[in-house]
């Protein structure tokens, strides 16, 4: 996972959020400049964050329209100075980066960011106290110096050769953050950053209102005021675009399908390394065992979740790398063959029962997944798994609830989980797998445990030689293969929907995280509003 799988807090009925509607919006695009130029957006999405603190993990990615990290990504997700004056001067050994720092920049509260901002923001998420559950990304990092006012220099134990992709987090003010707890201070919900937005309120469950900051360093926004309403259920969301209470929102592919005929209105596709998969967590006697997890991982068929629950809009899963990205294995694709996947079961002792359900030593196979509510493309691929299964022999209970109910059960129940980072291997599968980080929130949902596994993740991280990484994560996707811990069904490809009057918009390859930092509204500071 990217760090920490994203979550929410669970589904509202669609009557209530329907309630909140007048709360939780303005007109959209209801305020126009003086050249008659619209300069508000509404926009709709599905999940809110636990904070808005970089230091906690927010935003570690890039993309927060509240902050800005020494880099941040192009459309093309190629790096490129934000903070930074230019991309790093790296050593000759890969263990020393050196950022130089524009001199033009504050935080929206008038006082001027410094390199000794970067040196805290850093030094506090890899403090042990700080409760940011990303820090294993920076494991590399020694130190961070301040050489001068606009040198940062950072000293790694070892050559992390995707170190640049995590200089693009946001950075925070020392002059606030570094006088408050930083687990429960009150920047987590009142931030003060660089970016092109300030936050004017957080109303959790209903919207986020932002408004442009006009002595932004790369140049006062056009659309001044920007919310993001918070409406989990997608049909509700879908309703209310249609409605015209929002100016765009995210929404799975066969409700986006519904606006393609809308004159006023652009549907856009993002490419995504976005998956859905369901944990089978190595404590519980059926998912654990490995001969069940193979059976589970052919009786699948990834094409028809692909081709009804996506509309074609994605691909089949065989792990946290998508199949056409250069980091995937070739010949790790899994064949749907649900006579193999019986003959595996058979094999291993697993034998029907009276009622078609298999038994192995007086156990049933049988198991709980647990899906998160409201989410219907969730949903979706849980029954559609469950379907697969039963044809095997294998029972699974399907139930919903929110993150509170299914956190605690994660240990011993399966997850029907998301997760994907397009940035490098390593950001996915690192804490995806690794032993030592089962347990820890949201990481290796499934208690996955391979030793070989662990040894190739510490390989792959601890080299900047692309080969040797790309043997050592053919390595892991192999091992994937014959003990899946997991079920990796599919990578979606995200879709949105926004009024044309913002102009012709654009998406970026996106992580599993989106909607929020993401979408058409990635940019949403250049965006040019039209009359």
């Amino acid at each position: 996972m990217t760090g920490r799988w994203i979550r929410g807090t669970g589904a509202t009925a669609a009557a209530a959020a329907l309630a909140v509607t007048a709360a939780a919006c303005s007109a959209p695009g209801g305020d126009s400049g003086s050249d008659g130029a619209k300069t508000s957006a509404v926009v709709g999405i599905a999940y809110e964050p636990d904070s808005l603190s970089p230091l906690l993990g927010y935003g570690k990615d890039g993309n927060s329209k509240i902050f800005d990290g020494l880099l941040t990504h192009d459309g093309d997700m190629k790096l490129k100075p934000a903070l930074a004056t230019e991309l790093p001067k790296i050593s000759d050994d890969g263990r020393t980066y050196t950022y130089k720092l524009r001199k033009d920049v504050e935080f929206s509260d008038g006082e001027p960011l410094t390199a000794d901002d970067v040196v805290f923001t850093y030094e506090t998420i890899l403090d042990k106290k700080t409760n940011n559950p990303s820090k294993t990304e920076l494991d590399a990092v020694e130190s961070v110096e301040a050489k001068d006012e606009q040198t940062v220099v950072f000293h790694l134990d070892y050559p992390y050769a995707p170190f640049a992709e995590r200089t693009v987090l946001p950075i925070a003010p020392k002059h606030i953050a570094g006088k408050q707890n930083v687990n429960t201070g009150a920047f987590t919900t009142k931030p003060v950053g660089t970016g092109p937005y300030k936050l004017v309120k957080w109303s959790k469950g209903e919207k986020l209102t932002f408004k442009a900051n006009p002595h932004y360093w790369g140049g006062a926004p056009k659309v001044k005021d920007f919310t993001m309403a918070i409406i989990k259920d997608d049909d509700v969301r879908a309703t209310r675009l249609r409605s015209g209470d929002l100016d765009g929102a995210i929404l799975p592919p066969n409700l986006a399908r519904t606006f393609t005929e809308d004159s006023d209105k652009q549907t856009l596709a993002a490419k995504s390394f976005d998956y859905r998969v369901v944990t089978l967590p190595t404590g519980n006697k059926v998912a654990g065992d490995t001969d069940v997890r193979r059976a589970l991982d052919i009786a699948v068929d990834r094409k028809a979740m692909v081709d009804s629950i996506l509309y074609g809009a994605g691909k089949a899963a065989y792990g946290p790398v998508p199949t056409d990205s250069e980091w995937f294995t070739k010949g790790t694709e899994r064949r749907h063959d649900l006579e193999k996947a019986e003959q595996i079961l058979d094999d291993a002792g697993w034998k029907k029962g009276s009622d078609g359900i298999r038994r192995k030593n007086g156990i049933k196979a049988s198991f709980p997944l647990w899906y998160l509510s409201g989410d219907k493309l969730r949903q979706d691929h849980a029954l559609a798994y469950a379907s697969d299964a039963k044809k095997a022999g294998i029972q699974i209970k399907v139930q919903a609830g929110t993150w509170e109910v299914i956190q605690p059960r994660m240990k011993s129940d399966a997850v029907l989980a998301g997760g994907g980072a397009p940035a490098d291997p390593d950001f996915d599968q690192y804490t995806l797998l690794k032993s030592d980080l089962a347990g820890d929130g949201f990481n290796n949902m499934a208690h996955y445990d391979n030793p070989a596994v662990d040894k190739d993740l510490d390989k792959a991280r601890r080299t900047d030689d692309r080969a040797a990484r790309k043997s050592a994560y053919d390595s892991i996707q192999r091992a994937l293969v014959k003990n899946p811990g997991y079920t990796f069904l599919t990578h979606i490809d995200h879709a949105y929907v926004v009024d044309k009057k913002y102009g012709e918009l654009s998406t970026q390859v996106e992580p599993h995280d989106h909607g929020f930092a993401t979408g058409p509204w990635w940019n949403v500071e250049d965006w040019q509003p039209g009359k």
